[in-house]
This record gives structure tokens, sequence and C-alpha cells, in this order.
């Protein structure tokens, strides 16, 4: 039984929320094997879409135990579902070919009926160059260049006129990704962790996912207070370079309803442990351990957990500027909590806070 949180107006600065969605990781455990970590990943995609969510996230992380290659999850997932969106928040694009996948995101795109949300990301963190290769620029410019080639092939734009014999096809033929998906660009976000991602996603003409990491806030300001303000200069860059409204903006969030003294105990643990473990808290067995500190650098900062009873939460959610500036709220779920305890966290933020969010399900 579910305790529903009072019904109380919005205020005023507070945005409705028009989506509900949630981020998983698709973990697995040294226990039960990686097989059964995706098979579990596909059914919680279907439980959120039966509860009404809008959209379903997932990260992408590489030589873990985590989802590594979201685009096959995708496209099995989106045969098991009808409505929700599916969409990877997010994939850093240092370590990406372009147009494979260009190629890759069309083509699931069309799979699961033009359901595709893509964040993408262009941060400096090039932890893996000994794998993937070094480039002759930095991570940061590297992923810029290769964002920028990403958009431009999912747009069917040219890519090359081949222009003598030798090139895979005839002398002046055109060459462009197929299949194309036309309406897939709509659908490319900007994984935001600071005011310059934010800026350059309204430039590009993308959307923007504010996830649970950010960098390069004023000293003294919140993670909430930052959050609103990168928010509010992609909707400024937005208006200005292309004379329209934005679309709309989501953030990811650790959103934790308890509904009994149980829950409420479990969750304020995992509270604790972001707060003094940093990313490194919450790992499925046999998880790396991260190689980043605890205790984050100066200029990091880790996004609260709003975690209590539920009208302790809603008044949290419903206090916090970043959550009051956007448009869709996406639940982060622990990476270490199984499909029961996931799905319970669904249900619960579905049935008790979401609806006093101005959040209505899609059944």
């Amino acid at each position: 039984m579910t305790i529903a949180a009072p019904a109380i107006p919005l205020p005023a600065p507070f945005r409705p929320k028009q989506r509900l969605g949630f981020n998983t990781r698709v973990s697995f455990n040294d226990d039960d094997g990686p097989a059964q970590g995706l098979r579990d990943g596909i059914e919680l995609f279907k439980a959120a879409e039966r509860l009404g969510y809008q959209s379903g996230w997932a990260y992408q992380r590489h030589f873990d135990h985590y989802l590594s290659s979201p685009l096959p999850f995708f496209a099995a997932a989106g045969q098991h579902t009808r409505h929700i969106t599916l969409g990877s928040a997010v994939i850093p694009m240092r370590y990406q070919d372009p147009i494979l996948l260009a190629e890759a995101a069309g083509t699931t795109d069309l799979l699961i009926g033009g359901r595709l949300e893509l964040a993408i990301s262009t941060g400096a963190n090039a932890a893996f160059d000994a794998v993937f290769g070094t480039a002759d620029t930095d991570a940061r410019t590297e992923a810029k260049r290769r964002q920028a080639r990403f958009l431009a092939a999912i747009s069917g734009e040219v890519l090359h006129t081949v222009a003598g014999q030798g090139q895979g096809a005839p002398e002046g033929t055109e060459l462009r990704v197929t299949p194309h998906s036309p309406t897939l660009r709509s659908r490319i976000r900007q994984g935001s962790a600071s005011l310059d991602s934010s800026v350059q996603a309204a430039k590009l003409g993308i959307g923007l996912i504010s996830g649970t990491v950010q960098h390069d806030h004023d000293e003294g300001e919140t993670f909430g207070e930052y959050q609103a303000r990168c928010i509010a200069a992609f909707r400024a860059t937005w208006r200005e370079t292309w004379n329209t409204e934005p679309p709309p903006v989501a953030v990811a969030a650790s959103i934790l309803v308890g509904t009994t003294a149980e829950l409420r105990e479990k969750y304020a643990a995992y509270d604790l442990g972001r707060r003094t473990q940093g990313i490194a808290a919450s790992r499925p067995k046999g998880a790396l351990t991260p190689a980043a500190p605890a205790n984050q650098p100066p200029g990091i900062q880790i996004s609260p957990v709003f975690q209590g009873r539920p009208d302790q939460v809603l008044e949290a959610v419903l206090d916090d500027p970043g959550l009051a500036s956007a448009d869709e709220l996406v639940l982060f779920l622990p990476p270490a909590f199984d499909l029961a305890e996931n799905v319970r966290l669904l249900t619960d933020l579905a049935d008790t806070v979401a609806p006093n969010l101005g959040w209505s399900p899609t059944i």
C-alpha cells in the first residue's frame, strides 16, 4: 500500500512536468551474469511503460559491469514496448566513430518506430585512450569534431562525393548514411554538466539533458542553483540563435520516495554513500572501483539525493531550483539495486510524488 503525498498547488517558478523518465545503468553482478542483467533491463523498461513513464534512459560505461553498447539493447527493448522512448544518457563522443554510430542509430530508430533519443557528451574525459587510441587534439576538441560529423551524418548530409574508381561506388555518387531516419536529429540531446555545454547545445540546435555531475559552478552556488542557471542559458541562447521556443529540458535526479520505514532507512543509507563515497557508491558485485576520489576535486559537484517520506520528497523537489526549471524529470536509479527494487522506486514515485508535479501517465 502506498502513502500518497498531499496534493498542493505548484509554486509559481515550478514548471509542470510534461514527462517522467528513469535512467538505468543496466548493470549485472558476478552471481547472475550479464545475460540476466540485460534481460532484467528489458523487464524494467516494460514495467516503466506499464506505469505510464514516457522515457527510459540507459547509461553507457565501458569495461565494467554495466551496459557498454546501448543501441543493440534499445533495438531489443523496443520490440517489447510500444510507447516509451528509449535514450542513451550519455554516449561520450570521444570514443565513437561518428559514421558507424549514425548508421546504428538510424537502424535502431527505424526498428523501434522513431522512439530513440540519444544524449551525447563532449567532455574532456580520455580515460581509455590506451584502448581506443589517442588523438592529435585534446579530448574535448576531438569529441566536438566527432559530434559535428555525427550530426551531419544523421541529418542526411552528403558525406563524400565519389571522385574516382576504387571508392565503392560509381564516380559522382553522393554518399549518405543509410538507412536514414529523417526525424532522428530532432531527438538528439547534449548531456550537460556545465554552462558552456548547455550553451553549446542551444547553438547546435539540439536538446538538453542535465545530469548528476556538474563542474565550473560559482563558489557557494548549490547544485540546483547552477543547474537552473545552465537551463536558463540554454533557453536564452536557443531563442537568440533560432528565434523559436526551445525544446523541453530533462533533468536526471535521485528521487527516492520512501513509502515504508524500511525503505526510508535503505534510501538514507544510499544517500550517505553518495555523499561520502561519491560515484563509487552503489556498485553491483564485481564492478570496478572508480579511479576518481570519493571527495570530488575542486569545481565538481554531485547532485543531492531527495529521499524521505513522500511529503518530504515532494517538498524538497518543489524547492529545488534545478528540478523546478526542468520540463521532464528522469529518476536516476542506484546501480546496485535489483529489478524488484528499481520497479518499486518507479512505482512509488509515479504513485505519490509525480502526480503532484503536474505529471500525467501515458497508458
